[in-house]
Parts: C-alpha cells; structure tokens; sequence
C-alpha cells in the first residue's frame, strides 16, 4: 500500500517507471489501469494521472483501443531539462558513479548586474561556491553559484556545500525554490575553463545560466553550469502543438 507523502499520483509514477526500468513488462505493454490500481492499492484516477506524466515524459505511449505501451525511444531520455535534479542523481542516470568536489568558496561584494537580478542593494555580498562534479573520476560539469548572503545562516561546513544547492538553501536558509529561469548559451572553454575540465582551450561546450525563485517569486540564486557534452548529452521529446 502507498503513503501519501509524496502524492500518491507521483509515487505511483515513480514505481510503474521503475518497473519499466527493470524490464518488467517483458511485452512492453503496461497492465490495464484497473489491474495497476489494484496492486498498488490506490484508484484508477490515479493510476491515469500516472500514466498521463509518464506519456508527457515520453516513458510510454498510447495506442487508441490497443493499451499502453512502453516507449523504448524516450527511455534513452536520461534526464529532463524542465525538471530540477540534482547533478550527482543526473550522472547516475547516465550510467556513472557520480563524485563532486568543492573547488573554493569565497565571498564577494555583487556587481551591478548581479544585484539587479538579485534584487539586492548596493554593496551586498554574496557567496559564490564553485563545484566540480566528475563521472567516473573523470570531470564532466563544473558549476557556480551566486548566493546572497542574506539568505544563508552560517557557519557552514563543506559537508553542506556538498548538498545540491536546492538543498543547501532550504537547509541553510528555509528558503524553498519553486523553479529555475535557465538558458541554454554555448561556449568555447578558455584556457581555466579547458583545465579543470581535462578538455583543450576553445572546445564548444554547453552551458545553463540560471535564476532560481522561491515561492513568493523571489530571485534567490544565480548559477552557472558548464558541461562536457562528450561525457553527458541531454535529450528531449518535442510534439507538435496540435
């Protein structure tokens, strides 16, 4: 029987995934929504909210008088952009075993352009954490954070700047983010950039500036991400709009 923390829509989402992971369905067809209702003793409404987020995900697909299907394509989908995951689950994902290493923490006093995306005031300070995260020992993504000082209760310990940073926040600070504001920008790695990252000075890479909100719409961090795309690529399903 299901709890019902986390909803129980999601938790039954997560474990008919899970089972499609484990190759359980060995047919690729899913049971009826009645019988999946039935073993996780929760109703058919939710066995179809269920359903319905993984057809969004791409995990399966429908057949209109045939059943539900297991979609093979978008299960090479390792990892979503539209969601927030941890880099450390999202390497998993992909096969790795997953490490990180903190890199410095200082803290500075943000530029305009920083505190006018922050909403700060003229000489607030802000701590920046640079954090390398290798797969298989080998480093794949290389990450900054921007954060206002105001938001965080301190002393830390690298212990809490080892936690994703959503974390790190509600842990530090009670502040809990609602969702990111990212861009995809491409780059070519200069010669810091190519060394921490074991790739050569001008390689294109992938980025993702970021603005994280709370719940009340708030700026509360700025980041970016640097990715080798040798090492990890993402995917995504796009549908037509009718």
């Amino acid at each position: 029987m299901l709890k019902r923390t986390p909803s129980l829509t999601e938790q039954a989402r997560s474990h008919i995934k899970q089972l499609i992971l484990d190759d359980h369905f060995a047919d690729g067809r899913i049971p009826s929504e009645t019988e999946l209702a039935a073993d996780l003793g929760v109703s058919r409404t939710t066995i179809r909210d269920a359903l319905s987020r993984l057809e969004n995900e791409g995990v399966v697909y429908r057949k209109q008088g045939a059943g539900t299907f297991v979609n093979e394509a978008g299960l090479q989908i390792k990892s979503r952009l539209d969601e927030i995951w941890s880099y450390e689950a999202m390497l998993v994902a992909h096969g790795y075993e997953a490490s990180t290493r903190i890199l410095d923490v200082t803290t500075q006093i943000a530029d305009p352009a920083m505190a006018a995306d922050l909403n700060l005031a003229e000489g607030e300070e802000i701590l920046v954490v640079r954090k390398l995260f290798l797969a298989d020992n080998q480093p794949v993504i290389l990450a900054y954070n921007y954060i206002p000082t105001r938001h965080i209760q301190g002393p830390n310990t690298e212990r809490d700047f080892l936690m994703p940073v959503y974390a790190f926040m509600w842990e530090n600070g009670r502040q809990h983010f609602s969702y990111y504001l990212s861009e995809i920008v491409p780059l070519a790695a200069d010669e810091e950039l190519a060394k921490i990252l074991h790739i050569q000075p001008h390689t294109p890479i992938i980025a993702l500036h970021e603005t994280g909100y709370n719940d009340d719409n708030e700026p509360i961090l700025k980041s970016t991400s640097c990715f080798r795309d040798d090492l990890l690529r993402f995917r995504l399903i796009r549908r037509p709009t009718v």
